[in-house]
């Protein structure tokens, strides 16, 4: 029951980190192009990245697995926005945007991959270590 409560608080987290994030990427960048889903994408993903590897039982953080679902299960799964994403590429090319299309799904794509490698760079820092 513990992981089921964590994972919902996660969640509720996560979506409200989303709207925050997207809310103010409306405001200051407008709603043109969906700024405010890249932007929870490419960090969601570095933050799975990051807290994956950290977290995992070889890791430098020893948490505990239900705090680990929390994050990875619920806050991310709160926090990036796939389905908003495939929502508002396909309202795109409705629209006739395929330019905007097309870079949306090239900079998601591309950014949340390097964003996972990057957050998986950072753990393995982390994990070995800071340099003296």
């Amino acid at each position: 029951m513990k992981i089921v409560l964590l994972i919902g608080l996660g969640s509720a987290l996560g979506g409200m980190s989303r709207y925050a994030v997207s809310h103010w990427s409306a405001l200051a960048w407008g709603t043109g192009f969906p700024w405010g889903t890249l932007k929870v994408n490419v960090l969601g993903s570095f933050i799975i990245g990051l807290v994956f590897y950290l977290s995992a039982p070889e890791g430098r953080w020893d948490m505990e697995p239900a705090w680990r679902q929390m994050i990875l299960v619920g806050f991310c799964g709160g926090f990036t926005t796939f389905s908003t994403f495939s929502f508002q590429l396909l309202q795109q090319i409705r629209e006739g945007e395929y330019g905007y299309a097309l870079i949306n799904v090239g900079a998601s794509v591309l950014l949340c991959l390097l964003a996972v490698f990057l957050g998986m760079l950072a753990a393995k820092w982390v994990h070995n270590g800071l340099p003296a």
